[in-house]
């Protein structure tokens, strides 16, 4: 693996300033899973106090990735995200600290995912995907009770980098799924989701398919679809 890149600090520091509220905050939640203990406390001492930052006494059972996946769903399914505000021409396009924390949360257990993908129990994490492109479409079927945007809300509005994720999602799928289920399921998701770089994403789903399964997916992907 090539060596980080040198950062300039002034250049960073000038960099942040110019960012959004909305930006500063995905930048400093992803930098609190990287920072070693040490850092972290360097870092909060100035702000919080360090007591309140301390682990709970009594130690929490080890989780799969599949039950954190599952308990991310339930709490946002039952409103833990769910902030608003009242919406106006100034603000419309901003987002609410519950909407912000959902993004991050989201994005992190989706990255595990894919990290995920090729290390543990594949039907597992086949199960695990499907959790999250779930709560997705939960959204888009204008479910107000997950997170709340001032405008044009959807899951559109949660980034999410298909590239990486379909590829890892497929392959856990095809370990899994009866070549018609494949097929199925994978046609529909990309349809749901990035149904714009249709060909790249059937051509990565065909690429890790079995020969049962390309068939399938070959079949069902020539036939009309719906534009979303």
């Amino acid at each position: 693996m090539p060596p980080p890149p040198t950062i300039d600090r002034e250049k960073l520091r000038a960099w942040v300033r110019r960012l959004g509220d909305e930006y500063a905050f995905y930048l400093l939640d992803e930098a609190i899973e990287v920072l070693t203990q040490e850092q972290l406390a360097q870092v909060t001492a100035k702000y919080v106090r360090p007591e309140d930052l301390r682990p709970d006494a009594v130690a929490q059972p080890a989780s799969t990735l599949i039950d954190d996946v599952r308990a991310f769903d339930a709490r946002a399914r039952a409103g833990a995200y769910y902030e608003a505000f009242n919406v106006n021409s100034r603000n419309c396009t901003q987002k609410s600290g519950g909407t912000r924390a959902f993004i991050a949360d989201f994005g992190r257990v989706l990255d595990r995912c894919v990290a995920a993908s090729d290390q543990q129990d594949r039907a597992a994490m086949a199960d695990a995907f499907g959790v999250l492109f779930d709560l997705l479409r939960h959204i888009d079927e204008c479910c107000d009770d997950v997170v709340f945007f001032a405008d044009e809300a959807g899951s559109w509005q949660i980034p999410v980098h298909w590239p990486e994720v379909f590829p890892a999602w497929f392959r856990c799928l095809a370990t899994v799924a009866p070549p018609d289920e494949y097929a199925a399921r994978v046609v529909v998701t990309v349809e749901n989701f990035e149904h714009y770089n249709w060909d790249r994403n059937i051509e990565a789903a065909l690429a890790v398919a079995s020969p049962e399964q390309r068939a399938a997916l070959t079949t069902r992907a020539a036939m009309p679809r719906r534009r979303r």
